[in-house]
């Protein structure tokens, strides 16, 4: 049964205390191929201003923040920013967010949400879209990722992108869809 609202932080606080790396993360040869594929379809070598939507314990973000000169890194569970703070390198920031109640202040030149997007309702969806799009630097891009399979999450990976893309078109109107298989891999730019 599809949940129908956004999943709520404690979703995520409950997951995270009953097990650090509930989606295994750290050993996963999926993880592993999506986190490869993910940098290499940035669009630049390096980022002034990166913000990272739903960081959890940080395997991505420490790999990021090698191409950022500042990367906030961002996560609905304070169990999650409090593991993924003690690999990180000296640039990078964390905060607890919940989106699309609380979305950090700043300008970024990069917005990278991964396999998260299908946790929210459609409006909720939406509203993030409008405040990524308030948040995009000039010559900024998004990027996405989503697992393909099959949920009980609001959302499935292709509707969320979908409406994502849609909801952005006007401020990032160039959509790339770069890997469509088990995972959808796409960047978005002006």
């Amino acid at each position: 049964m599809r949940h129908k609202d956004t999943l709520p932080a404690n979703y995520f606080e409950n997951r995270y205390r009953a097990d650090i790396d509930p989606w295994d993360f750290r050993t996963s040869a999926y993880e592993r191929e999506k986190y490869e594929a993910t940098l290499a379809a940035l669009g630049k070598p390096s980022y002034a201003d990166a913000l990272e939507v739903g960081c959890s314990i940080g395997v991505l973000t420490t790999k990021l923040a090698q191409r950022c000169e500042h990367l906030l890194a961002i996560d609905a569970s304070q169990t999650a920013i409090d593991a993924a703070r003690v690999a990180a390198p000296p640039n990078v920031t964390f905060e607890t967010h919940m989106l699309p109640d609380s979305f950090p202040k700043g300008s970024y030149d990069l917005i990278l949400l991964s396999e998260v997007l299908y946790y929210f309702s459609a409006a909720d969806l939406r509203r993030v879209a409008e405040l990524c799009c308030e948040s995009l630097s000039a010559d900024g891009e998004i990027v996405l990722c989503h697992w393909l399979g099959e949920t009980d999450y609001p959302l499935t990976g292709v509707q969320a992108s979908k409406m994502f893309a849609d909801a952005v078109a006007m401020r990032a109107p160039v959509c790339r869809i770069l890997r469509d298989d088990v995972f959808r891999l796409e960047t978005l730019t002006a």
